[in-house]
């Protein structure tokens, strides 16, 4: 009988990725609906010193796939080692982050198990009489929110965008069990030879990480205008992020993109610029400590979930903004 909640817990350099710690939080509660166990799968070589982490994230049991063809996630070796742990342990749902690992392991896994796969999650639920999962997601390009079932088929398994879900606080005194599985790979599971990994450090965080988010929507008028977004981005140690109407014109890069059809981002303070709040777009960034919205539109739906809400233009506002950050830094720098 199927049993218990997994998470596949992404690491690169056998760093954990937080999209797997946050699916772990999720896990937790769609776990004690169904009165089950949240356990995680950790795949990667020399990684086993990671597991106990995890368990203070949430975990019930962590099982460990150490092995040094896993050194680097490639596709074959890592779908062989979780198909073979679905189908010895046959949970009840499987959760993978929505990332690029995540989207290339997950379809070849529900492919080989024979069940359905419902990608890029932004709510889950227990249906409280079927105990079936609610899997929740954007469709029609954001206009919609759909929820899908896999009624027929074991075990349920989604994939949750980064940012979604509420991460559990460490806590270091929670137990659980660590459990070692040993996959038996050989040569021909290794079926692409990676000649060089070649890494590029980013001078920007991705917007998901950022504690601080200036955001720009169509009210911000012009390309151009991020500049000075950007500008006060760097005064406040912040990210520039966008509304994808922004995106859609071509003003700025996609991965920059909140809302349904973009990220999902919980800062600090997120600054909404021009943002006329369309509920795509709260649905991306109405999780934020403290919003600070800036519209010529009294009536903007932006107001709505603001904390901070000024009716003026964008353009008159925010330079005097970035003037009165400067003269405090500069006071500061002089005392």
């Amino acid at each position: 009988m199927s049993k218990d909640v997994f998470v596949f817990i992404e690491q690169r350099d056998s760093e954990l990725q937080k999209v797997g710690i946050e699916l772990l939080g999720e896990a937790r509660k769609l776990a004690d609906s169904l009165n089950q166990d949240v356990v995680a799968m950790l795949l990667g070589y020399n990684i086993k010193s990671k597991a106990e982490m995890l368990i203070h994230h949430g975990a019930n049991k962590v099982i460990v796939v150490d092995d040094e063809i896993l050194n680097e996630y490639v596709t074959e070796p890592y779908a062989k080692a979780v198909c073979a742990i679905i189908k010895k342990y046959d949970p009840e749902i499987v959760l993978y982050g929505a990332s690029s690992i995540g989207r290339d392991l997950a379809p070849r896994l529900a492919s080989r198990i024979h069940t359905g796969l419902t990608a890029d999650c932004t709510a889950l639920e227990i249906d409280e009489e079927s105990k079936n999962l609610l899997m929740t997601r954007p469709a029609f390009g954001g206009n919609l929110m759909a929820t899908i079932l896999c009624e027929n088929h074991r075990p349920q398994m989604a994939t949750v965008r980064p940012g979604v879900m509420q991460a559990l606080k460490n806590n270091p005194d929670l137990k659980g069990e660590i459990v070692e599985e040993k996959i038996p790979f050989d040569k021909s599971d290794m079926n692409v030879v990676i000649k060089e990994v070649v890494k590029v450090e980013s001078k920007k965080k991705d917007i998901t990480e950022a504690d601080v988010l200036v955001s720009g929507g169509r009210g911000i008028g012009a390309p151009d205008a991020f500049n000075m977004l950007g500008e006060l981005a760097d005064l406040l140690g912040a990210e520039v992020s966008a509304s994808r109407a922004t995106v859609d014109a071509g003003w700025i890069e996609k991965d920059k993109q909140v809302g349904q059809t973009g990220k999902t981002v919980r800062p600090e303070v997120y600054f909404a610029l021009g943002i006329s709040g369309a509920i795509q777009h709260i649905a991306g960034m109405e999780e934020s400590e403290l919003i600070i919205a800036i519209n010529k539109n009294e009536e903007a739906g932006i107001f709505g979930v603001s904390d901070l809400g000024i009716v003026g233009d964008v353009h008159a506002i925010v330079p005097k903004l970035i003037e009165l950050i400067k003269k405090e830094k500069k006071a500061k720098s002089e005392l």
